[in-house]
């Protein structure tokens, strides 16, 4: 009796790992063995000592866990393979200097999802799998996918008001300019007319001096009378 129920304990087993088994995708089966240059696979390297130094991580199975997250999670949101679950991405040949292979199964074909709807959804997603290692696309590489560039980032000033600011700080600095220079001038001229006056006072009171006797200038504008011609002329001018 006990061996019967031994018997039939081996006999369930031995049906549910068959079809579980059977249920197993067939490259999901080779898979595990080796990814190495297979098809619709990926290789990736991550360079946690150069991104993060001293603060680096040590690379895990909960670390391996987030990467198949966030693989199945790209995957579902590019394409409709709502069926995709972490359990599909695959991974292997991983190595301590944090490199490995992966692949991506679809249990409802039986079969690998294509390599181009795998980049285009790595792509796609890109930086939030950046962001959640706290890597970029040099420290996290998918050595079969080309960097894709971040979204541009948008000021949070519109860009009219910052053309605006520059182009009137450049009209203030003009108007400015243009007073310092008025001024200057302004001084200068003030200035060679009061040096020029100066000059003219010197020579009107300058004396000159012939055989010993000083004598004063004449004016050059006005002239100066001599009174021997003047009283001469005063006798004989009327007839």
């Amino acid at each position: 009796m006990a061996f019967s129920k031994v018997l039939f304990t081996l006999l369930v087993f031995s049906g549910y790992w068959v079809r579980s088994h059977r249920r197993m995708v067939p490259a999901q089966r080779s898979a595990q063995a080796n990814l190495s240059g297979a098809k619709d696979a990926f290789k990736v390297r991550l360079s946690l000592k150069t991104a993060l130094g001293d603060k680096a991580y040590t690379w895990n199975e909960n670390e391996e866990y987030l990467f198949k997250a966030m693989v199945a999670f790209s995957i579902r949101t590019f394409s409709s393979r709502e069926k995709i679950e972490i359990s599909n991405v695959l991974l292997c040949n991983v190595t301590k200097r944090v490199s490995f292979w992966f692949v991506v199964t679809d249990p409802s074909e039986n079969q690998t999802v294509p390599a181009g709807e795998v980049q285009g959804a790595i792509r796609m997603n890109r930086n939030r799998i950046n962001n959640a290692f706290i890597l970029n696309d040099q420290t996290l590489e998918f050595l079969e996918i080309p960097a894709t560039l971040g979204p541009p980032t948008e000021p949070s000033t519109p860009i009219w008001v910052i053309i605006f600011s520059v182009v009137f700080c450049l009209v203030i600095v003009g108007i400015v300019l243009l007073i310092v220079s008025g001024i200057r001038q302004r001084r200068r001229k003030s200035k060679a007319s009061t040096e020029m006056t100066d000059v003219e006072d010197k020579c009107e009171t300058m004396v000159t001096i012939e055989n010993g006797i000083p004598c004063d200038t004449l004016d050059s504008k006005e002239g100066r009378t001599n009174r021997a011609f003047a009283a001469g002329d005063e006798k004989l001018t009327p007839l």
